[in-house]
């Protein structure tokens, strides 16, 4: 397989090699290496290089960690000047070469290799539906004295009145109006084809892009990819996302929710296993799916709560799920609306059957994110957790009384690590989480939750400052 790579890097006279791997937060991390240093020995041996740096991972006297190229990963990066290959690494020890357990792609390997040791199935596949949104300018500030920001967009639905230089052209779509009006009114039509062509170039499967419902959002079709393979896109649907942008003088965020009063973005995942070259989920159970997938869908909603820590991990998640709003809060499932944690899509093949969990958003590691769904549906199936009837109603307009009957997610990220601090008995199967990894991811997120809520709001000024 180095040959392979070898070969690439000599047919697109590559200039560079850069090696990637993902921090506990989901943030793409990279070293660049000159060419004339990457050999057959450099690609299986790996790159050493200082873990202390890397929030939640090791402290200083014992910092020296090996970054392993998965060389299948390999492709040709669109934006660096020089030409450059990039691959995507997994962190081993490097005194005993075994996967370092704080790191998220190495979590996403075991919850394949436990998949495959369990006998439930051979492979499971996720196809994440992540929504972001573009602006044209952005600011904000976290100082003693001033805590603000302001976002702009030339297309947002507040600039109907605006002066702009060359004249003010008036078409936009309204507040919630996004979904799906033709350009002028749509004018991200030719940033998401580039966006989505410059996927397709560096190899990944892709098939749609649209405006989403909320002012400036978007969303990119990704075809759906075995766990860790999908996890990896994810970070390129990312990467390619936020350059693409950037190249246009516009910036990309995947913040769950950027404006007040407006839609947030989610990241609906959508999942399904295979067991002997056929789809497990599908059966002639609710809405044709298997035995298997009904208990599957009871561990995802029994562990929703705990799930939250890496399907929710932001304090922004929080203003997305909020309850009495258009948000898949409750814990419930149906093949026959939207309003939901958990939904059956409709399709007439039974090799489409899936489960999509609707909950999460961007703002997530998709490796633990899709490991951690995995293994909340693994458990469901093991110990038969049963989810109950569906429910084929719409969610959001149940009587107070009916409602206050259907259990909901978290509704804060400081819930969400409470949460899973006392349910993570089922991440821990097989070794793919470790309670040093949750003890950590945990230290990480406090560090964030403590930093939100010490910090004055401008909201609280409006309602407070003259009491």
């Amino acid at each position: 397989m180095s040959n392979k790579v070898l070969k690439l890097m000599k047919d697109e006279e590559a200039a560079y090699v850069d090696i990637r791997f993902c921090d506990p937060r989901g943030r793409l991390q990279h070293v660049t290496v000159i060419e004339s240093e990457v050999d057959e020995d450099f690609l299986e041996e790996g790159f050493m290089f200082d873990g202390s740096s890397i929030a939640g991972w090791k402290s200083i006297e014992a910092s020296d960690m090996k970054l392993m190229p998965d060389l299948d990963s390999a492709y040709v990066d669109p934006f660096y000047a020089e030409k450059t290959i990039a691959i995507h690494c997994s962190v081993v020890e490097p005194d005993t070469g075994e996967a370092y357990d704080r790191d998220p792609r190495g979590t996403a390997q075991k919850a394949e290799a436990y998949l495959k040791s369990s006998g439930i199935g051979d492979i499971s596949y996720f196809g994440p539906e992540a929504e972001f949104f573009l602006f044209d300018d952005v600011k904000y500030s976290v100082a003693p004295n001033k805590v603000s920001f302001e976002v702009d967009a030339d297309h947002a639905a507040w600039n109907t009145d605006a002066d702009f230089e060359m004249g003010n052209l008036g078409h936009r779509p309204t507040y919630k109006g996004g979904y799906f009006p033709v350009n002028p009114s749509d004018d991200g039509q030719d940033i998401r084809s580039e966006m989505l062509s410059t996927m397709k170039r560096m190899g990944m499967k892709v098939d749609k892009h649209h405006h989403e419902v909320a002012t400036s959002q978007h969303e990119l079709g990704l075809i759906f990819g075995s766990l860790t393979e999908q996890a990896d896109n994810l970070l390129k649907y990312k990467y390619v996302i936020h350059n693409v942008a950037q190249a246009y003088g516009r910036s990309a965020t995947f913040m769950p929710k950027p404006l007040k009063g407006d839609n947030g973005s989610g990241m609906h995942v959508n999942m399904s296993i295979w067991k002997d070259g056929k789809p497990l989920f599908a059966g002639d159970k609710y809405a044709d799916l298997s035995q298997e997938a009904i208990y599957f869908i009871g561990g995802i909603l029994k562990h929703a709560k705990s799930l939250n820590a890496f399907t929710n991990p932001s304090t922004n998640s929080y203003k997305r799920l909020v309850p009495g709003y258009e948000a898949p809060v409750l814990r419930a499932y149906s093949a026959r609306n939207r309003s939901g944690c958990v939904r059956i899509p409709w399709t007439e093949s039974p090799k489409a059957k899936r489960v999509e969990a609707r909950f999460p958003d961007p703002a997530a590691n998709p490796y633990l994110c899709f490991s951690a769904l995995l293994m909340a549906g693994l458990d469901g199936i093991k110990n038969k957790i049963d989810p109950g009837e569906a429910m084929d109603k719409n969610l959001y307009d149940l009587p107070p009384e009916e409602l206050a009957d259907i259990p909901t997610v978290c509704g804060s990220l400081r819930e969400a690590m409470e949460e899973l601090e006392k349910d993570m008995d089922y991440l821990l199967a097989g070794d793919v989480f470790t309670k040093d990894q949750i003890a950590g991811y945990i230290d990480l997120k406090m560090e964030e939750i403590e930093m939100y809520e010490m910090t004055p709001h401008p909201a609280e000024f409006a309602l407070y400052y003259s009491c």
